[in-house]
């Protein structure tokens, strides 16, 4: 099938975007996924000045690079979120503006139309990112949660989300949402949810990263299952769960790379996402996009991790068979 294989720049922001093209290029990727932050894509810029997608694209060529997809999680995550003092740290300055709660989530939606409009100059047709949620914070049902906020929480998504949809729709651009904790869809049952709030329009999908789900008790074959044709695009990232009793899988309020985690990220094929069962289960699903490498592990040096997680999903990506393997024994 020949998918693409491509390196989220999302956790290199610190470095320019001809660095990482250098550093990908020589880790043996194929092309990027331009995270919408740092220098690697700047929207506000883009649609400010046409010059500047095709001067991006100019860059990549340079070092041989494809792009087939741009992400928008930080703007996406403010659309829908109760804002307070911790979207600061990830919004741009024209998106946070005054602080204002009201004004943040309106700007970020203003900004996400934008990115449709960014990408369809850029010749992108996928954009991934968040949605934030307002309901998040009641997973837990106690105080007892109401049924009927919940379906005002994916009244408001719908509310908020389909005015940014329409844009997508008149650029062909679709968005393709991370399923991840935090957002309006975390699993399979909230991932059917936001599809019913929004009729299942054509022009909202999934980024399937199977890290998100593995910890949380998913199997993230199945999700591929229950959604073949809302797959719009592939990360490749690993997580492990390491549990020993005195733990828990909700996180215990640690960060990341502490080694008291109940569970943590890991680099591609060091966890315990099962990579062969995912890659057989899109190709049942003819999804021939890319896979995305979004290098994510506290406790390795993550030049090294990128490098061998390019070798990894080279040698994972399989072609499916175009041909039975006992067809000659079949009766002519």
């Amino acid at each position: 099938m020949s998918r693409p294989i491509t390196l989220f720049t999302g956790q290199w922001a610190d470095l320019p975007l001809e660095d990482i093209c250098r550093k990908a290029s020589d880790f043996g990727y194929q092309g990027l996924e331009l995270a919408c932050w740092g220098d690697h894509f700047e929207v506000n810029k883009a649609t400010a000045d046409r010059g500047y997608a095709a001067g991006r694209r100019d860059l990549l060529d340079r070092y041989d690079l494809q792009c087939h997809a741009i992400s928008a999680h930080l703007v996406g995550q403010a659309i829908c979120d109760r804002i307070d003092q911790r979207h600061r740290a990830i919004l741009p300055p024209h998106v946070w503006g005054d602080g204002d709660p009201a004004g943040v989530n309106r700007r970020a939606a203003e900004d996400l139309k934008n990115t449709a409009r960014a990408a369809q100059q850029f010749g992108v047709s996928v954009v991934n990112g968040f949605t934030g949620s307002s309901i998040w914070p009641l997973l837990y049902s106690f105080p007892p949660v109401p049924e009927s906020m919940l379906d005002e929480g994916y009244r408001q998504f719908a509310d908020r989300f389909n005015p940014i949809l329409d844009v997508f729709g008149e650029c062909g651009v679709r968005f393709a949402l991370e399923v991840h904790p935090t957002e309006i869809a975390f699993d399979i049952i909230t991932a059917r949810r936001a599809l019913d709030a929004l009729d299942n329009r054509e022009e909202f999908g999934f980024n399937f990263d199977p890290s998100h789900l593995i910890w949380q008790g998913v199997d993230p074959v199945e999700f591929i299952r229950e959604f073949p044709d809302r797959i719009y695009h592939v990360h490749i990232k690993d997580a492990i769960v390491k549990l020993n009793g005195r733990s828990g899988i909700l996180g215990s309020h640690l960060n990341f790379g502490d080694p008291r985690r109940g569970w943590d990220f890991r680099s591609p094929g060091r966890g315990g996402v099962n990579f062969e069962e995912i890659i057989r289960a899109l190709n049942q699903a003819k999804y021939d996009g890319p896979l995305s490498v979004e290098w994510e592990d506290s406790g390795m040096d993550r030049e090294h991790g990128a490098r061998e997680a390019c070798e990894f999903v080279k040698k994972l990506d399989f072609e499916p068979s175009a041909v039975a393997f006992d067809a000659a024994f079949a009766e002519s």
